[in-house]
């Protein structure tokens, strides 16, 4: 039995697969950039000065594309690993992100008068994000609300604000909560700022509460 040390390549494989895992991770990422085209094709892109709905899906869904084809070039020329054993775990909850973004961005209706609340980009990003954060076992909830309540942020302002898109930011009953003469862009501002501000807040409180018990030790191992 052979034993691969640090820095060791990886054994060779039969037949002109090298690398079986970056085949399949190639594969994986061209169709989905496939599946993306597709479902963006008759969305109109647009131009740079005046983005339309599909310029950001479609640039990205390119981007994989390329991303794919060199993984798949790379599984005939370089030596890479084989396929191992993966867990359901990772695409449920990535998969799951994915649909509850869909259904609280914007009303969805199941047809028989049930239809879900329209809650914006400020309940929706938040939503998927902590979701999808669990993929991994390692994720600890702190850190996700934390990652949630500063990237939620950013991309209001960069979508809704600096792009002009039109993504539904927030519910309509949070407008009742600012000043009547406010513009939609100001409300979105001072929402996004707030919501910077909270995590700033958890991230601050959570990194003393880690502290405090080294603090402890140190004080008490010098008594």
């Amino acid at each position: 039995m052979s034993v691969l040390h640090e820095g060791s390549e990886p054994p060779r494989h039969r037949g002109p697969v090298r690398a079986p895992q970056s085949l399949a991770g190639g594969l994986l990422l061209i169709a989905l950039a496939a599946l993306a085209l597709w479902l963006t094709q008759d969305l109109d892109q647009g131009t740079l000065n005046a983005m339309g709905p599909a310029m950001l899906p479609r640039w990205l869904a390119i981007g994989v594309g390329l991303s794919g084809l060199a993984l798949l070039a790379a599984a005939f020329l370089k030596n890479g690993d084989r396929l191992e054993r993966w867990s359901l775990r990772g695409p449920v909850f990535v998969i799951g992100a994915i649909l509850a973004f869909a259904l609280t961005i914007r009303p969805f209706s199941f047809g028989g008068g049930l239809t879900t609340p329209g809650l914006g980009l400020l309940v929706a990003g938040p939503l998927a994000i902590i979701l999808g954060g669990f993929a991994t076992p390692e994720a600890r909830l702190r850190d996700l609300v934390i990652l949630a309540l500063s990237l939620t942020p950013f991309c209001m302002v960069l979508f809704g604000d600096l792009l002009n898109l039109p993504i539904p930011v927030f519910p309509q009953a949070l407008t009742g909560l600012f000043p009547a003469d406010w513009s939609q862009k100001a409300v979105l501002r001072a929402t996004a700022a707030i919501m910077a501000a909270v995590a700033i807040l958890v991230f601050l409180t959570t990194r003393n509460r880690r502290r405090a018990p080294v603090d402890v030790a140190d004080h008490s191992g010098r008594i």
